[in-house]
């Protein structure tokens, strides 16, 4: 059994960019710190007074963590660097709070950031044994393997069992990814904006049965930040504590021996989701049913209805009832995925965890008034990687309390941004990334252009 977390942690700041897709238009240094100074500025502290640094990306050289934190300040801060597939940034999350929890640190900043390249994902050393290649060895020995995506063949597995196995439909992968893009116009950083019939996304160009084009998750280049905080910090701070949301329960777990059991569903993680979820709840005292909003890993229609399953937010064999009744919307019995999912907002994958916080901690704070659930008090964070890591958590706000109802105009006085970061996707003011810089340790030179490029893009 895991060690019991011997304090809270807090989330105190959020921030992130606009999830677009791969263009070559920004760099990873650009969407770094933007993403940290919105935190900062959310969090309403001074990176003086951040203890460690946890940088989460995928694709980039060695030591591009300390290339983003540089910009802050040089405060001979650790700086670790993290890469655990598209769990990568829960799993920097889960460090930070580790690292909180310990004593090790009062205030520790995660930054993720992705600049990724446009179409399926693929990998870059042909020289030597790929990660998951007895995953997909086994996909093959088991499923067969089509001249289609990788990734989407072994999800799109996994629906296929779900089909085989407890009767789901091809229309009801096809309902998910529908209210995943449903929710996303609300969401001022999700890539894709655009409202889908349950036809339109049927009749998308298939990528592998029962997957259509609109039913995976884009390529995206983005960045996203949270600042985590010990109780004494936050005792320091009482004007925040109805800021702060607390981690109250939090596993990253990997695989099991069923991993390769010979099930499709098994082989996407199926049982490293069910520990963590059951160690992450127990550890916050709740069961699925205390549970009002969800930010699933819904990179396929197919991993959300596994991960409904798996999650215990269905009976075992029964994720696509829940979804037929309506129960993974508004009105419904959860929201899962107000974002628009990965699907709809988009995956670059070391942020994409923290943005799935983000998201939570908004709503728990009562900023996400433009899609709210009604008396949110447990929010559910659940972020998979293949090869494999997953990382759930559950939050809950600092005080306890359900979330209340906040106007856009209260919001922008209460934080440091100056305007409401739920619902506008907007930038910061020189004087704003000065104000959050290191007083004792900043370098122009490290900082570069990066600054002026942002600055300018806001134009």
């Amino acid at each position: 059994m895991p060690a019991q977390q011997k304090s809270p942690v807090y989330v105190l700041g959020v921030g992130m960019t606009k999830f677009i897709k791969p263009r070559g238009l920004v760099d990873y240094t650009e969407l770094g710190f933007e993403a940290g100074v919105k935190a900062l500025l959310d969090a309403q502290i001074n990176y003086d007074d951040v203890d460690q640094g946890v940088a989460c990306y995928c694709y980039g050289d060695s030591t591009c963590g300390q290339r983003v934190f540089y910009q802050f300040g040089m405060t001979k801060i650790p700086v670790y660097n993290v890469n655990n597939n598209c769990s990568t940034g829960s799993t920097g999350l889960a460090m930070a709070r580790t690292f909180v929890a310990s004593g090790a640190a009062n205030c520790v900043m995660v930054v993720g950031f992705e600049k990724m390249m446009a179409g399926s994902l693929q990998s870059f050393w042909n020289d030597r044994e790929n990660p998951i290649g007895t995953t997909v060895n086994m996909m093959v020995e088991t499923r067969g393997f089509e001249p289609a995506p990788g990734a989407a063949q072994m999800f799109g597995n996994a629906g296929r069992e779900y089909i085989e196995k407890y009767g789901a439909k091809p229309e009801d992968f096809a309902e998910i990814a529908r209210v995943n893009h449903a929710h996303s116009p609300k969401n001022p950083y999700s890539q894709f904006q655009q409202v889908y019939t349950l036809d339109q996304i049927m009749q998308a160009p298939k990528i592998f049965d029962p997957l259509t084009k609109l039913q995976c998750c884009p390529t995206s280049d983005g960045g996203a930040a949270a600042i985590l905080v010990s109780q004494a910090f936050l005792d320091a701070r009482p004007h925040l504590k109805a800021h702060a949301v607390e981690v109250a329960g939090q596993c990253l777990a990997t695989d099991a021996p069923s991993l390769f059991s010979r099930s499709s569903i098994d082989l996407m993680g199926y049982e490293m989701t069910q520990h963590a979820v059951k160690t992450a709840m127990g550890e916050a005292g709740i069961t699925p049913k205390d549970v009002q909003v969800v930010e699933l890993h819904d990179c396929f229609s197919a991993n959300e209805m596994v991960a409904i399953d798996a999650l215990g937010l269905s009976e075992k064999g029964k994720a696509h009832e829940l979804v037929r009744r309506g129960d993974i919307t508004y009105g419904g019995k959860y929201i899962i995925n107000p974002s628009g999912g990965l699907i709809s907002k988009g995956h670059p994958l070391g942020a994409t965890g923290i943005a799935q916080c983000a998201e939570l901690v908004w709503h728990l704070r009562g900023w996400a008034n433009n899609r709210a659930a009604p008396n949110t008090k447990y929010c559910l964070q659940h972020n998979l990687g293949l090869g494999g890591a997953v990382v759930v958590t559950v939050y809950r706000r600092a005080d306890g309390k359900t979330a209340p109802e906040v106007d856009s105009a209260t919001v922008g006085k209460q934080n440091g941004l100056g305007y409401n970061p739920a619902v506008e996707a907007k930038g910061f003011t020189k004087e704003q990334a000065t104000a959050v810089r290191s007083k004792t340790a900043s370098s122009d030179w490290a900082l570069s252009d990066t600054q002026e490029k942002i600055l300018q893009a806001q134009l």
